[in-house]
């Protein structure tokens, strides 16, 4: 996956039948399923790929506990489906999780074990594993950091786990390799129409400079919380269909909570879910689900947010954490779908929804991520429509994620790359300095700093700290110190100047401050 390669197909292709704008999820979704029909498709995403939302999730391929508290079948059958789905197309990223929720009362146990269990029939021949209900000694077993106080007993189930951005990178390597064209760094600007419907777009090189005019059939608006501002770069009359919320999530290490299992409050006492995810063998710990009005590209804690988090697994858990143990604040804004006259975004839809504007541009936003496959395989049945393609089955839901062989060594965190790992190892052997790794207390190595620029893209330290390595999420004190060493790398790769290397360096460091509590 080759930037400037990439660019020159620009130049060879006269008309395409979808471009997709927004990298994202669901973007990168829809390129796979699109190229996989046959069909001739272009990507482009403003910022790297999986910038936003897509890289900011609590990790979780799930159907949804709490949805099924809300009555929702229909979403969690759904979820469920596509859970079992991507654990089988990708199971290089993705794995098993065990859940413990804690009851304090018999009829706790009760209401939220036939819920549970219901939860794992309705995932029927694609169950992870069978729920049981549990006495108040095997629930500390299982969760030792877990209050006793009160506690009657607990109820363990199943859900997916993953690294969303490492997922987000190999479907971009899985559609490149079947023929569409993705770029990161690329911004739609604008829309040309012929007799009011949209056949070009109108697309800028963020790095070379260089303006695009691209024709094409359909157009797929996939920019999820900035969906509003493509609609009304098509339309500026177009009423606002996005309600922004936003959930962080706390990174501390393991000893705050011990063991393979993780936790779920699946109401606080104002009404909200709570997670203890072991996740890189570190714990991320929230969410929270707070309205905002501004969109931004890196939203940021509020305090009354990281209180939130704090008090409450201090409530619920013996080791009490504190603002210093945090190691990393990550921020997430989820493209709810706005329902007229609600102000709570805990309960608006997490459905996807799909709108075709006037001029033919078709605007897909909501969804989660484990549900990313199906909303690709909606919007692009729409799009073939719009665009008046031939029929073609959808095959994305046994398409292979990435390049994998089983058995999988999960013992090396190489195993994320699937058979890449090869090729990193024998960048090692080309280089033995390239062995090191980029931080004493992390297994990153410079072998895979070169892969990636070579291989994925990556172009600044904040793509290779952020979403090709997750070491800004787990520790953003190291990821700083990491940065010279990244940027030294890529410099040479890029065959840039020391000028680069300080302005990445700068740039990277004034980033992640953001992500600490320091």
């Amino acid at each position: 996956m080759n930037r400037n390669e990439i660019l020159q197909q620009l130049h060879h292709t006269f008309q395409w039948d979808v471009v997709i704008i927004g990298g994202g999820a669901t973007g990168l979704g829809a390129a796979l399923d699109a190229v996989t029909r046959g069909y001739k498709i272009l990507l482009v995403e403003q910022y790297d790929f999986a910038k936003g939302t897509s890289s900011r999730a609590t990790k979780l391929v799930h159907g949804g506990v709490r949805y099924l508290a809300q009555g929702n079948i229909k979403l969690v059958f759904e979820a469920l489906r596509e859970r079992g789905r991507l654990l089988k197309n990708a199971p290089h990223i993705t794995a098993v999780q065990p859940f413990i929720l804690p009851v304090y009362g018999i009829w706790q146990k009760i209401y939220y074990g036939i819920g549970l269990i219901f939860y794992d029939l309705l995932s029927g021949k694609l169950s992870l594993g069978k729920t049981k209900l549990l006495s108040k000694s095997k629930t500390l077993q299982l969760l030792p950091s877990l209050q006793s106080k009160k506690l009657s007993g607990g109820i363990l189930y199943y859900d997916g786990q993953f690294d969303d951005a490492r997922l987000a990178i190999d479907i971009a390597l899985t559609a490149v390799k079947h023929g569409a064209v993705v770029l990161n760094y690329c911004k739609a600007t604008g829309f040309n129409k012929t007799n009011g419907q949209i056949d070009e777009v109108i697309i800028k090189d963020e790095l070379g400079e260089k303006e695009y005019i691209i024709k094409c059939k359909a157009v797929i608006n996939a920019t999820g919380v900035f969906a509003d501002a493509v609609m009304q770069m098509d339309d500026n009359s177009q009423h606002h269909i996005v309600a922004p919320s936003q959930g962080i999530h706390l990174v501390v290490d393991t000893i705050f909570f011990e063991g393979i299992n993780a936790l779920i409050i699946p109401k606080t006492a104002d009404g909200r879910v709570l997670f203890a995810v072991p996740w890189h063998n570190e714990i991320i710990i929230g969410t929270t689900d707070t309205p905002v009005k501004n969109i931004v590209a890196e939203p940021k804690a509020l305090e009354e947010e990281i209180e939130f988090v704090l008090t409450h697994f201090n409530k619920y858990c013996k080791t009490t954490i504190s603002r210093n143990d945090v190691k990393s604040v990550f921020v997430g804004l989820r493209p709810l779908v706005k329902i007229k006259d609600n102000k709570n975004t805990s309960v608006l839809s997490r459905d996807h929804t799909i709108l075709v504007s006037p001029s033919g541009l078709i605007n897909i936003t909501g969804g989660k991520w484990t549900t990313y496959r199906k909303m690709a395989e909606d919007v692009i049945n729409k799009a073939a429509e719009i665009g008046e393609l031939s029929k073609q089955q959808c095959i994305t839901a046994t398409t292979k994620i990435g390049e994998w062989s089983l058995p999988i060594d999960f013992n090396s965190h190489l195993h994320v790359y699937g058979n890449h790992q090869q090729q990193i190892e024998l960048l090692m052997n080309e280089n033995e300095a390239w062995k090191e790794t980029i931080h004493a207390d992390y297994p990153y190595t410079k072998a895979e700093v070169i892969w990636f620029v070579r291989n994925e893209m990556a172009l600044t330290v904040e793509d290779v700290l952020a979403r090709r390595t997750r070491l800004l999420f787990l520790n953003a004190v190291a990821a700083i110190e990491a940065a010279p060493l990244v940027a030294d790398l890529m410099m040479q790769e890029l065959n840039a100047d020391e000028e680069w290397k300080q302005k990445q360096i700068d740039s990277f460091n004034q980033l992640a401050k953001n992500y600490t509590l320091i």
